[in-house]
C-alpha cells in the first residue's frame, strides 16, 4: 500500500510533499545528525552563485513578532566547491536533492547551471530570480517579466533536469512573473521568497541589520503568501511549490487547498531542525482526522468564492 503522502513533482517521486527550504537547511550534509535525510520529501541546498560570496556583514539574524528578517547575504562556498566537497557527502542519501541557484546576469546563472549539469546526484533546480541584474541597471530579474522569461529560457537552454523557479512577493502582481516563467521553460515554480523589510531601534536610530534591509520570513507572512501561491496557481499549469510561514501540518495542508502541489519549510527550521519532518507527521494525522486517502486530494480544492487575481479587495475603515 502507497503511503498518503507519496507524490511525484515534475517527474522526481517524493516521499512526500515536504520540502526543506534553501537557506534554511545548509548544504544538507550539516543536518544530517540532526535530522533524518532519508525521511525528506526533499531538500533544496542554500544558493551557488559562480564564485564564494562572504555574505552581508553581522548583525544577520533579527526575530520579530511572528517571524524574522535575516540578512545573511546569499553567503555560500561556490557552485564548484560545492560539486567537489560538498555533493558527495549527499549522494548516499535517498531524498531528491535541489540546487538552488542564483547570479547578478543572465551568464551567471548559466554558468552555475552548467557546472551543476556535470555532477550527479541532483534531483533538479531552483532559480531564485530575486537578485538584481547587475547589467541592467540594478533591475530585479524578479519584477520584470523579460528579465525573467531571459533567464529562465537561457538556463533552460543548458540544462536537462527538472527547472524550478522560485518567484519574489515584492511585486505589484505575480501573475505576469508566473506566466513568464513558465512560458520560458519552467517545470515549476515555487514562492513566495521573503519580503524586503526594516527592523531599527529608536534609541541608537540604526538598524538592527548590519546591512540595513532584509528580507522578513516566518507566520507573519503567511496569509499573504497563501494568496500568492493562490493566484499563480490559477495563472498557471505547471505545478507550485508553495512556501512562507509553514510550521504545521495544518499550515501545509492550507497552502495545498490554495493549489500548490508541494511545500517548503523554512524558517521554522532555525527553531526546530526537524520540523519538515513533523510537519510531514502532521499532514498524515489531518489526512487521517479527515478522513482523505492520498493528499493529492487537497490540491486546488478552495471552495469559497475569493476575488479573481488582479481584483482590488475593500479595505476595512
Amino acid at each position: 500500500m502507497s503511503s498518503p503522502l507519496a507524490i511525484t513533482l515534475c517527474g522526481i517521486p517524493l516521499k512526500n510533499p515536504i520540502i526543506a527550504a534553501a537557506g534554511t537547511f545548509g548544504y544538507g550534509v550539516e543536518f544530517e545528525k540532526l535530522v533524518d535525510l532519508n525521511a525528506l520529501g526533499g531538500f533544496v541546498v542554500k544558493g551557488l552563485s559562480r564564485k564564494p560570496m562572504a555574505g552581508n556583514p553581522a548583525p544577520r539574524l533579527w526575530e520579530t513578532r511572528g517571524g524574522m528578517i535575516n540578512s545573511v547575504g546569499l553567503q555560500n562556498i561556490g557552485v564548484r566547491a560545492f560539486v567537489s566537497d560538498k555533493l558527495p557527502k549527499l549522494l548516499p542519501f535517498q531524498t531528491a536533492i535541489f540546487a538552488n541557484i542564483f547570479g547578478y546576469s543572465t551568464e551567471d546563472y548559466m554558468e552555475v547551471a552548467r557546472v551543476l549539469e556535470g555532477a550527479e546526484g541532483l534531483a533538479g533546480y531552483e532559480l531564485n530570480v530575486s537578485c538584481p541584474n547587475t547589467h541592467q541597471g540594478g533591475i530585479y530579474f524578479s519584477s520584470d517579466p523579460a528579465l525573467l522569461a531571459d533567464v529562465v529560457g537561457s538556463v533552460r537552454q543548458v540544462t536537462r533536469r527538472p527547472l524550478m523557479v522560485k518567484l519574489s512577493p515584492n511585486v505589484a502582481a505575480i501573475e505576469p512573473l508566473a506566466h513568464a516563467a513558465e512560458a520560458s521553460g519552467a517545470d515549476a515554480i515555487s514562492l513566495v521568497n521573503t519580503f524586503v523589510a526594516l527592523a531599527l531601534d529608536a534609541r541608537t536610530r540604526r538598524p538592527r541589520l548590519g546591512a540595513g534591509f532584509g528580507g522578513l520570513s516566518g507566520p507573519a507572512i503567511k496569509p499573504i503568501a497563501l494568496r500568492m501561491v493562490y493566484q499563480a496557481a490559477q495563472a498557471v499549469k505547471i505545478p507550485v511549490v508553495g512556501m512562507g510561514g509553514i510550521a504545521s501540518g495544518e499550515d501545509a495542508a492550507e497552502f495545498l487547498v490554495a493549489g500548490a502541489s508541494a511545500v517548503e519549510v523554512g524558517t521554522a527550521s532555525f527553531w526546530d531542525p526537524e520540523s519538515p519532518l513533523r510537519v510531514a507527521r502532521e499532514l498524515t494525522h489531518f489526512l487521517a482526522e479527515q478522513k482523505i486517502t492520498h493528499v493529492s486530494e487537497l490540491i486546488g480544492t478552495l471552495r469559497c468564492d475569493v476575488p479573481p487575481p488582479g481584483c482590488d479587495v475593500p479595505s476595512a475603515e
